[in-house]
């Protein structure tokens, strides 16, 4: 675990102040990315918002850490894609298995980016998968942070044991990803805490056993993009030919 007192291997300790600071950099990417005008960052424009809401903590970390911000992320070979392929696959058996569940007892919310791009051009597509690339590093990034920051606080002052404050580290990070998906999916509480934080606890585990976040991003992303590879393909297949 990167960044945490007495562990070999994990670089700089961050000071308590450096978790703080990191913590509110995550939320001011968050609100970044929740409230930017959509009539001002459409087209190209789209992909700054998404660029802050991931540049802003990964700059905040580079300082809080002493430029110690890539022990997060490392090499990104062939076995590392392999690791994102399967641990994506697995997401998306997780998430579906789990909405197989929860379905009879509560309806689902569909995601709206299939609508989105049905009637979009190649180049809006283009700019899509961008932004949506460089968004979907950033979950992963807001994200392990804060498990990052809850560990160290249950290890470091809360005197809890190391596999206790990861779990509760684990804990908090999933409540607050499926949180911070609410809007999209019309506030669906049991979608958002069951559906998708169990693809959060499958991506989760990714970086924890990697400890790359480059292989829990490729996962997210290969996730995200075969829903909306779908979405676009069922927009723009022939129908009963």
């Amino acid at each position: 675990m990167p960044y945490q007192v007495g562990q070999p291997g994990a670089g700089a300790a961050i000071s308590a102040r450096g978790w703080v600071l990191l913590l509110l950099s995550v939320a001011v990417g968050f609100a970044v990315v929740s409230l930017a005008p959509p009539r001002v960052f459409a087209g190209i424009l789209s992909v700054v918002p998404a660029l802050l809401f991931t540049t802003i903590p990964l700059v905040t970390l580079h300082v809080v850490s002493g430029s110690d911000a890539g022990r997060m992320f490392r090499g990104y070979r062939a076995r590392a894609f392999g690791l994102s392929v399967l641990f994506g696959i697995a997401t998306l058996t997780a998430s579906l298995a789990m909405a197989l569940v929860v379905r009879p007892f509560a309806p689902l919310e569909p995601n709206r980016v299939g609508d989105v791009l049905a009637n979009a051009d190649a180049f809006a597509v283009g700019i899509f998968l961008v932004r949506t690339f460089i968004q979907l590093v950033g979950e992963e990034a807001v994200t392990v942070l804060p498990l990052l920051a809850v560990t160290w606080f249950c290890t470091a002052k809360m005197g809890i044991g190391r596999r206790g404050g990861l779990a509760l580290g684990v804990a908090v990070s999933t409540l607050l990803f499926a949180a911070m998906h609410l809007p999209t999916y019309d506030w669906n509480v049991v979608q958002c805490f069951a559906v998708i934080g169990t693809a959060r606890l499958v991506l989760t585990a990714a970086y924890l056993r990697t400890g790359n976040l480059w292989v829990s991003s490729g996962a997210h992303i290969l996730n995200d993009w075969s829903i909306f590879a779908v979405g676009y393909a069922g927009s723009h297949l022939p129908i009963g030919t």
